[in-house]
């Protein structure tokens, strides 16, 4: 394959990437805010977990083929160790980020039976961090962002993440106001009465 293709399928797989994360990421907020669906929870997160390995597939040949690509020097060290790479240094570290947080719910969640619910659901919380990261590295780096229908897309992904996180905070305000409020007011208590404890002690003497 030549470096110009090359070079169209890591802008095409890139984007696709960034969509198809947007998708698994509204997704996870959706499935862990209980949101009201014809769907079972079963079935919703089995989409999510389909979805999520068909992102694993674009964001892997996106990787390839930007490594691949002739053009641009990008090392193989550089897809997991960020700042190893002379090519948009920075930038590019942002991608390497994403990978890393990506791989690492990835592998997790392939193991969940093995490790603690704790522990996978910590680390499953670095999905949501990735998202923004790899936004982040998709604008800086990506030459179709000069584009109007990239970064209108680029934009409904945000406003989609953004949204749907705004309406889970305010779901879990509303959760919480709907509980039952209890008022624990201390028992008066008959040992508690000096009045009562110095008759006693009279009596007694």
């Amino acid at each position: 394959m030549s470096s110009v293709n090359l070079w169209y399928a890591t802008r095409a797989t890139g984007i696709v990437a960034l969509v198809l994360l947007t998708v698994t990421t509204s997704l996870g907020i959706l499935t862990a805010g209980r949101v009201k669906s014809t769907l079972p929870a079963f079935a919703r997160a089995d989409i999510h977990r389909r979805i999520s390995a068909l992102t694993a597939v674009f964001l892997a040949i996106h990787v390839l083929t930007s490594v691949l690509d002739s053009y641009v020097h990008i090392g193989w060290l550089s897809i997991v160790v960020p700042f190893t790479s002379s090519y948009h240094t920075f930038w590019l570290a942002f991608g390497t980020i994403a990978v890393d947080l990506f791989l690492a719910v990835a592998i997790t969640s392939v193991l969940r039976r093995h490790i603690s619910a704790r522990t996978w659901r910590a680390v499953h919380w670095l999905a949501y961090l990735s998202w923004p990261v790899a936004v982040a590295h998709g604008l800086a780096m990506g030459t179709d962002t000069k584009l109007n229908w990239v970064l209108g897309l680029v934009a409904a992904c945000i406003a989609s993440v953004l949204g749907l996180t705004a309406w889970r905070i305010y779901d879990m305000a509303r959760a919480r106001d709907r509980l039952p409020r209890t008022i624990n007011v201390p028992r008066w208590s008959i040992r508690s009465d000096p009045r009562v404890n110095a008759t006693t002690r009279e009596a007694r003497s």
